[in-house]
């Protein structure tokens, strides 16, 4: 993933790194310059990873990763380029390195750098209604709306032809052409992303984005984190109802919509033309594919494969469960 919007405050020698995690007596040469940490996928020659679980043992096969944080039941996985860090914890370990090379990623604090959209380039540029703010290093593109006392804040791309809703605050967001966001919207804060340590909750920075592509619809008070390591995407001309919880790290495919009060844990990955019904849960780290059909009120806790149909708790293929259910439908009766 390419960052934008967060200084990578590396490169750091590998000795450095393992000073910061305790790591000692290691038999490796700890001369090296780690230039950046990525995940497993988009990593490349002298950059740090991690790989704590066997469900990504493909992906960590395939990594261009130098260096990788791991344990030792894992390590076998890599390839012979990459030079495992054996860690008690891998996820607490990617954290302390993460927090090393982005600082600025970690909190969210309200952006001190707003001012007023009167007093901006956009003034004369842009429809807007009362109390609207505008961060630094903002970018809005011609024919877009916003709403009253809507924050802008910084790190912000918006295309042509948008309309943004009144009370909702973006940030570390690409929003692309033709794209439509409710009122009372947050988008692009960081995700939650935690690991509990020594009694207290260990936050880990989120130096991705959120990317909104062409022609989306974001119902009113829907909520999109940013990404971790990836970025999360709203795929073209995707539509979110409204009070809909995108996780950091989820991918929407394009041509999907997404009824009301959905929530999408943590990185998932949703296929094209997916339809998702009302107060269904996503469970983290599950690939739903194209064309599937999921009812309202289902819970997902597995990948779902192309064209299925699923309903129920946990969901299941359609027919299996009125199948399933078909005693109880009739002692209703």
């Amino acid at each position: 993933m390419d960052n934008h919007f967060f200084k990578n405050n590396g490169p750091f020698r590998l000795r450095d790194i393992l000073k910061d995690l305790n790591l000692k007596n290691i038999d490796k040469n700890l001369d090296y310059d780690v230039v950046d940490i990525k995940d497993l996928q988009n990593s490349k020659s002298n950059e740090i990873t991690f790989f704590h679980s066997k469900k990504y043992k493909e992906i960590a096969n395939k990594t261009k990763a130098s260096f990788c944080l791991t344990t030792k039941n894992l390590e076998n996985e890599l390839p012979t380029h990459c030079i495992p860090i054996i860690v008690n914890n891998v996820l607490v370990s990617t954290s302390i390195v993460t927090s090393k090379f982005y600082p600025d990623a970690i909190e969210d604090d309200f952006d001190v750098t707003v001012d007023l959209i009167n007093n901006t380039k956009f003034s004369d540029k842009v429809k807007f209604g009362r109390n609207v703010l505008i961060g630094k290093n903002v970018s809005i593109g011609s024919n877009c709306l916003i709403g009253h006392n809507t924050i802008i804040e910084k790190n912000v791309v918006i295309g042509n032809n948008c309309s943004i809703g009144s009370n909702t605050i973006i940030r570390n967001t690409f929003i692309q052409n033709n794209v439509r966001i409710l009122d009372n919207c947050v988008i692009g804060k960081h995700g939650f992303g935690f690991f509990p340590k020594d009694n207290r909750n260990l936050r880990y920075p989120h130096m991705g984005i959120v990317l909104i592509e062409d022609d989306c619809e974001i119902g009113c008070g829907s909520t999109i984190d940013r990404g971790s390591m990836s970025n999360t995407t709203i795929g073209k001309n995707t539509y979110l109802d409204n009070q809909i919880h995108i996780a950091h790290n989820v991918r929407i495919g394009k041509n999907s919509i997404i009824a009301g009060q959905v929530g999408i844990a943590g990185s998932s990955i949703i296929g094209n033309n997916v339809k998702i019904g009302g107060q269904a849960g996503i469970s983290g780290h599950l690939k739903i594919g194209n064309n599937v059909e999921i009812a309202g009120g289902s819970g997902v806790i597995k990948d779902i494969p192309d064209n299925s149909k699923v309903m129920g708790y946990p969901a299941k293929n359609i027919r299996e469960f009125l199948r399933d259910n078909r005693w109880y439908t009739k002692r209703q009766l």
